[in-house]
């Protein structure tokens, strides 16, 4: 488990035990928020990083963006930057545009 999946786990804790406890609605909607657009980000840096694994140009489009090495970390990075860029929506729109999104098209030079 890397601290990505082990911050998305404390999260779903945190947010299950609020429930269980009938804690504040809106700490929970927006915790749940928070969780969604983490998963979704998560979800979509994995994605890049195994298919950078096998293309060259993913990896060197992240060096030349000034994202460094090939890692989770930095493929991690330039996602949720990327992610912060997209067009402000409502919640469900800006997870939906973050599922969306091509970011290995957003690396090639």
């Amino acid at each position: 488990m890397d601290d990505y999946q082990k911050e998305i786990a404390d999260l779903e804790t945190q947010v299950e035990q609020l429930v269980e406890q009938e804690g504040d609605a809106k700490t929970i909607a927006e915790l749940s928020m928070q969780l969604e657009i983490l998963k979704a980000i998560y979800a979509r840096a994995t994605d890049v990083y195994q298919r950078g694994l096998k293309d060259e140009g993913l990896r060197y489009g992240l060096r030349i963006q000034g994202y460094g090495d090939w890692n989770i970390d930095n493929v991690y990075a330039f996602v949720y930057e990327r992610s912060v860029e997209l067009e402000p929506n409502a919640h469900s729109a800006f997870v939906g545009g973050i599922k969306n999104a091509d970011f290995a098209l957003m690396l090639n030079p």
